[in-house]
């Protein structure tokens, strides 16, 4: 039976790894030349003002991240 101390550091342990993981994929992501400078990520800049809006980024990740987890899922 596992006691609220066991569950507790298991949790514990998987939320340091996934940030772990975050935090390396965020250091190689600057690495990687063309990853936010896809046709459809938008640029808008003004006198003091510059909105950037990363579209077809975040579907270009979404379709990858939804694709890794469905392949992990499997069994």
């Amino acid at each position: 039976m596992n006691t609220g101390a066991e569950y507790l550091g298991r949790m514990l342990l998987i939320t340091g790894l996934v940030l772990s993981l975050t935090g390396g994929l965020f250091l190689l992501a600057g690495k990687i030349p063309w990853l936010g400078r896809l046709p459809g990520d938008f640029m808008i800049q003004k006198k003091n003002f510059t909105l950037y809006l990363p579209l077809a980024t975040s579907i270009l990740v979404s379709i990858l991240l939804t694709l890794l987890f469905r392949f992990m899922g499997r069994k």
